[in-house]
């Protein structure tokens, strides 16, 4: 018989936007929150109808300066809740999400940890990105944002949050969070878009994303690093 949640444990649900009308009402409307839980949108400058949207769901909703690791450090400076979970306006928590990051976080060893990840449409190409992911995660303790990060808010600010680099953020987050403890992978999969593999091809696009990884783990500046994806992105354009 499953645990019942550990309703102990408050969530912040942190989602950063840029003009995400088409994806947002989606995401917001899943996320199934319990009392003492809240959900905070930060808009980074959003010219079509996702403030409107966003409002539909929540009171909680702020303007930042655009950048996504400032968007999501200005939301965790107003979080309240015990854990920051980090959530892109196009991934789909699964069914009672939050109460499985509850049961994840009862160990108090847990620094924090991500879920296991789906891509929709679920194309071949896109089911082997999504292994790859999960793999990577497992046993390499490197998952990405589209993952929902999740981690105690007391550790986020003792890290000091975000870094300022312009690129990669969730990157380094982890990297510092795997010296608190080992990361919690949970089983029930969140579901992310796959329009960025579509519109680029999903062999160019895992290549090209790996590559990037790669070189910031080598020392290569995050800067630079934003500035040849664009313009890889150009040339692919």
């Amino acid at each position: 018989m499953p645990q019942p949640p550990d309703r102990g444990h408050t969530i912040s649900v942190i989602v950063p936007v840029i003009n995400e009308q088409e994806q947002l009402a989606t995401t917001l409307s899943r996320v199934q929150l319990a009392p003492g839980d809240e959900l905070i949108v930060v808009d980074g400058g959003s010219t079509d109808r996702t403030l409107e949207i966003a409002r539909e769901f929540t009171p909680d909703v702020i303007s930042s300066p655009p950048g996504r690791a400032r968007q999501m450090n200005l939301g965790a400076a107003c979080a309240t809740g015990d854990i920051l979970l980090f959530l892109h306006a196009d991934t789909i928590l699964p069914p009672a999400g939050l109460d499985a990051v509850r049961r994840a976080m009862q160990p108090p060893q847990a620094p924090g940890g991500a879920f296991r990840l789906v891509i929709a449409p679920e194309t071949l190409g896109l089911r082997l990105v999504a292994w790859g992911a999960n793999v990577r995660s497992r046993f390499g303790q490197l998952p990405y944002g589209d993952q929902a990060l999740f981690i105690r808010r007391r550790l986020f600010e003792a890290l000091g949050g975000y870094g300022d680099e312009p690129f990669l953020e969730d990157v380094r987050l982890v990297r510092a969070m795997r010296r608190h403890g080992r990361l919690v992978l949970v089983p029930e999969p969140v579901q992310t878009s796959g329009r960025r593999w579509l519109r680029e091809g999903v062999v160019y696009t895992t290549v090209r994303n790996n590559v990037i990884v790669g070189l910031f783990f080598c020392g290569v500046a995050p800067a630079t690093l934003k500035r040849w994806y664009r313009d890889w992105h150009r040339q692919r354009g």
